[in-house]
């Protein structure tokens, strides 16, 4: 009452009346009185007949049940229609031949004209529909639009100021013409989708936001082809609960291994395939815990690999590798590393800190994960997404857009580091074919989740991050068993950021520092011709473990993995073969194998018969760590040595350059 009182004071009664009807509601997404007569009629209001006019004054009072795009609505709006017009013939508004004229007009499909909605995201630029979408959803947040929330969507609602906003409609174009050229929206196989949506890194600015669906927000829909959910959003701004984005999670991981002062170069173990959960420690009182029962899982392409740096893990994305990083950190930590990138599950809930969560099971956004990763090649510095630059108003006053809402997730260093594997990731890695070339460099890190159900690609220039989700809105269809599914991802990603890097630029970024390399580990010491008992005294004392898993568990030690000089985390272990001492010269003799491949090293082993396990490691002068990619330099029993045949060798190869083959896309 005494707000209405408030405005009678400050405006005339039709001021007021054409305000409320250029906001209200007529039916589904129609609102005002210009946008409905446009709907309903395919005219504008002041071109309105009496009988129009004062139809759609019937739809006011209750929309849901007398809008006219049901003809089912027609009856109830007809009889409050006639209402209406009486008491503009009573009022003289009508002469009483107007009157007869529109009172004889029958409310049916000839009197209905639907028309292409003019207004709402519907009647919006074909290509920026969805953002349309999430600028309207996101009114609340435009601070300089009122002092509340509600303050806010009262000044929007009032209409009257241009709106300028984040989005690059030439990188807009680009991204959404590459979606709709390689993921259909009609396909009925299995309910595929994609979406990909670009940040301006520094200030958190929407660049993109596409999908392969297309915007239909109406009551009746489009069909297949069509949905009002925004994939890249979370559920309060686009009505998705995001989807799991597979191994890009790992990189939180990272963020805290790094955190702990650990380093790249420390070697972790990646020989299990299975581990208790029991033994992973979760300090958080609300990520699922407390954990037990054994955990299974597998890397990509079924790789068996007994050691791994970080770095290389990172790079070829190595689950048994990342398992063991999780193991050795408390759960929370990576929950906390991703929490200080803005991350959060898409639901609102909180983000899971289950074992298998540092594989990537939480349901995320594609724009949370592109802000997270463009944090990292900021320096640490995370921004919240923004969408508004400024509004203007109808006499001409520039309001202004949001502000930039960033802060330092992460230190420097820390960026520094977790973006150098990451680097790697895309010019030698798992997201090798994604790489946009040029002279930008770019960081990135793929994901696919079980049964490649899921697949993405995020990275980042130090200018402009882009996340690429393709995958099943809803099921679990194998994308490895639709044409090109496994790396429909990467060839949209490389051609948004080759747009992006002409359009933005971008710098090289900075050099991890020594102490995140190097980290806190142990060097592991020759250990060869130790007693077991000497050997578990030694590798105790420098916090490392002492498995047998050939021979027997006396005598002295006769082979060990991982080599000696290897930079190994704490908490490792070393797994060695024993024997019995004995001073018998062997029966065979060791051949050379420097220059050699790895694979034709094996060759000449089998070829004499020597059956003890064999280590290869990458030592100077490599230039990635896959040991398989180079040649033999050194090996640790010189050729032409007599040695039993069950003994083993350890190689150092000079590593060379492996090139992920596109024929046979690597997966992670």
């Amino acid at each position: 009452m005494k707000l209405a009182i408030g405005l009678e004071k400050l405006y005339t009664k039709d001021e007021i009346l054409e305000a409320y009807l250029n906001i209200t509601g007529f039916g589904g997404n129609t609102y005002g009185v210009q946008a409905a007569a446009q709907m309903y009629f395919g005219k504008t209001a002041k071109n309105l007949s009496a009988a129009q006019a004062a139809s759609l004054m019937a739809i006011v009072q209750y929309p849901t049940t007398r809008n006219l795009s049901d003809p089912a609505n027609y009856g109830a709006n007809q009889e409050r229609r006639d209402i209406i017009l009486a008491a503009m013939l009573a009022e003289d508004y009508l002469t009483r031949a107007q009157y007869d004229q529109a009172i004889a007009t029958t409310v049916d499909s000839s009197f209905v004209t639907i028309s292409p909605p003019t207004a709402g995201c519907l009647a919006a630029d074909t290509y920026a529909k969805f953002f349309c979408d999430f600028v309207i959803k996101n009114v609340e947040n435009f601070d300089s639009l009122g002092a509340t929330p509600e303050e806010r969507n009262q000044r929007w609602r009032q209409g009257g100021l241009d709106v300028y906003t984040t989005l690059n409609m030439s990188l807009q174009t680009t991204a959404q013409d590459r979606v709709w050229e390689l993921v259909p929206n009609d396909e009925e196989r299995f309910d595929l989708g994609s979406a990909t949506t670009s940040v301006e890194v520094g200030t958190g600015r929407v660049l993109t936001m596409a999908q392969n669906k297309i915007f239909d927000d109406s009551e009746e829909g489009g069909g297949i082809s069509t949905t009002a959910v925004n994939f890249n959003t979370d559920r309060q701004y686009g009505g998705s609960s995001g989807f799991q984005v597979g191994s890009t999670y790992k990189i939180f991981a990272l963020i805290a291994w790094l955190q702990r002062g650990y380093g790249l170069n420390e070697v972790v173990d990646a020989s299990r395939m299975e581990l208790e959960q029991a033994e992973f420690l979760d300090t958080c009182g609300d990520g699922g815990g407390p954990w037990g029962g054994l955990w299974e899982f597998k890397n990509s392409g079924d790789l068996l690999i007994p050691v791994a740096t970080v770095f290389e893990a990172t790079v070829r994305s190595i689950n048994s590798a990342y398992a063991s990083i999780a193991e050795q950190l408390d759960q929370c930590e990576i929950r906390a590393a991703a929490e200080s990138m803005f991350v959060h599950r898409a639901d609102n809930s909180t983000l899971q800190t289950n074992p298998a969560a540092v594989l990537g099971t939480n349901e995320i956004a594609p724009l949370t994960m592109a802000g997270a990763f463009g944090g990292i090649a900021n320096g640490g510095v995370v921004c919240e997404p923004i969408v508004i630059d400024r509004f203007v108003t109808a006499d001409g006053v520039t309001i202004l857009g949001q502000e930039p809402k960033c802060r330092q997730g992460i230190t420097p260093d820390v960026a520094a580091a977790a973006a150098a594997p990451m680097r790697s990731v895309i010019t030698g890695g798992t997201g090798s074919r994604s790489n946009p070339g040029g002279t930008v460099p770019v960081i990135g890190k793929t994901g696919t989740t079980d049964s490649q159900v899921q697949t993405w690609i995020v990275g980042s220039s130090t200018n402009v991050a882009t996340a690429v989700w393709v995958g099943n809105i809803l099921g679990d269809y194998r994308m490895r068993d639709y044409r090109n599914g496994t790396v429909l991802r990467h060839d949209i990603w490389r051609i948004i950021m080759q747009d992006a890097n002409e359009q933005y630029g971008g710098e090289s970024f900075p050099a991890a520092p020594d102490r995140l390399l190097r980290g806190s580990g142990i060097e592991l010491p020759n250990i060869t011709g130790l007693t077991i008992d000497e050997a578990t005294q030694l590798l105790e004392s420098l916090g490392l473990k002492l498995e047998v898993t050939v021979g027997i568990g006396v005598g002295r030690v006769i082979f060990y993995e991982p080599a000696a000089g290897t930079y190994l985390a704490r908490g490792m272990t070393v797994r060695v073969t024993s024997g019995d001492g004995g001073e018998s010269t062997g029966n065979a003799i060791v051949p050379n194998l420097v220059g050699l491949s790895v694979a034709a090293a094996n060759v000449t082993l089998d070829a004499q018969n020597m059956t003890g396990p064999r280590a290869y490691s990458c030592g100077e002068g490599s230039v990635n760590a896959d040991p398989s990619s180079g040649t033999v330099v050194s090996q640790s029993i010189g050729a032409g040595g007599q040695v039993w045949n069950y003994v083993g060798l350890q190689m150092e190869v000079a590593c060379g350059v492996n090139p992920v083959s596109s024929d046979e896309p690597v997966l992670d």
